[in-house]
């Protein structure tokens, strides 16, 4: 199931997080490995405006989230990830979706985000979502924002893209 995520899950996403991150060792990224997760006040920001989601397993206990900032009219997803206990499930693709039905509902355009080229999980996964990587002359001032952040931040050691997909088309309803 996924729901909106609540103060009380901060625990477990902040877990989620670093378990999740240990993968980054195996392919020589530690830095990112030992970074630290969000913050309890980093994760308030999210949930109090409503753009933080977890999926949860049957007990209610959080299995992955996502969390969604508003950049150049796109629903970005600043962090998704999943336990990696709970891994190859398709439990990130669905938060995606999720996020993607929420775009629409706000009315933006699209869903964008920032990523690792060369590891597996990133790049190459968003790609089989439908997002296409950003040529540096395509992205507008949000994201170029983000990139000139993310490079104070000293994440261009390894290479990173910006990615954009539009909304997925809606559903038809079935006719009786």
């Amino acid at each position: 199931m996924i729901r909106a995520a609540r103060p009380a899950d901060y625990p477990a996403i902040q877990d989620i997080e670093q378990r999740a991150g240990q993968a980054f060792r195996t392919v020589g990224m530690d830095a990112i490995a030992d970074d630290d997760p969000f913050s309890d006040a980093e994760l308030d920001a999210y949930t109090a405006s409503g753009r933080a989601w977890v999926s949860t397993d049957q007990a209610d206990k959080p299995t992955a989230y996502v969390l969604v900032d508003i950049i150049d009219c796109m629903a970005h997803i600043e962090q998704v990830t999943v336990d990696p206990a709970h891994a190859r499930k398709g439990l990130g693709a669905l938060l995606i979706e999720h996020v993607d039905g929420w775009a629409r509902e706000q009315r933006l355009d699209g869903l964008s985000l920032t990523t690792f080229v060369e590891v597996p999980w990133n790049a190459p996964y968003y790609e089989r979502l439908g997002f296409r990587r950003l040529a540096p002359e395509q992205l507008d001032a949000g994201l170029k924002a983000v990139r000139s952040h993310e490079a104070e931040l000293g994440l261009d050691r390894w290479p990173r893209t910006a990615m954009a997909r539009p909304l997925a088309e809606p559903l038809e309803p079935l006719q009786p």
